[in-house]
């Protein structure tokens, strides 16, 4: 078992939940307008349907493994791809971090719950970015790859939520901070750029 295969992969987690993206944001946003309980129930959604696409994962790539190891290489070469385009989004992207609370409606928690679920598991690009980010960070030789995966995706589901709660608890330093360091976003968005490279570059080496 390679644990530094591990450390890597929460320390990119950690990285990618950190930086500013429409969840995080949308934590951020539930916090300042509704309350911390409100955003905290949203984070337990989001997180509840990385679930769902960790098992899809998991069962789905596991078998490709057993099939094909020249098809799941190639899986791999294109999930390094796809983190270097999402790297060149990043950098085409502004500088700027919108945190906009004047048009976010008041929900019961039920509603963000179930919001924050679906947000997650009926988005496309969080399947996608699974396939290219979880592949290459498999850290046995004997482990099953379906307990594997499903290491890796309670892994980043404890990260995520962990960072997305505090951002939750800590949201209006959060927002007063962004807003009087302009420079902040320069530097969330640099962050998120050599995390995907330096995926790509560790998946194809």
């Amino acid at each position: 078992m390679n644990y530094d295969t591990l450390l890597l992969f929460i320390s990119a987690t950690a990285a990618l939940a950190i930086s500013p993206g429409p969840d995080n944001i949308y934590v951020l946003v539930q916090s300042l307008t509704n309350s911390r309980n409100h955003a905290l129930v949203t984070v337990v959604g989001l997180m509840t349907g990385c679930i769902i696409h960790t098992t899809l994962l998991a069962f789905g790539i596991s078998a490709i493994i057993k099939a094909n190891k020249h098809l799941f290489f190639g899986i791999k070469i294109l999930g390094a791809i796809y983190l270097l385009y999402l790297a060149y989004k990043v950098y085409k992207s502004g500088n700027t971090i919108s945190i906009d609370t004047d048009n976010a409606p008041k929900k019961s928690l039920k509603q963000l719950f179930i919001q924050g679920f679906f947000m997650n598991v009926l988005n496309p690009k969080v399947t996608i970015f699974f396939l290219a980010f979880f592949p290459a960070f498999l850290f046995s030789d004997t482990l099953n790859t379906v307990i594997q995966f499903y290491v890796l995706g309670g892994l980043f589901i404890l990260v995520s939520f962990i960072i997305f709660s505090a951002i939750a608890l800590m949201a209006g330093f959060i927002k007063e901070y962004t807003l009087s360091h302009k420079n902040s976003g320069v530097v969330f968005k640099w962050l998120q750029i050599i995390v995907f490279i330096g995926i790509a570059i560790f998946i194809l080496v």
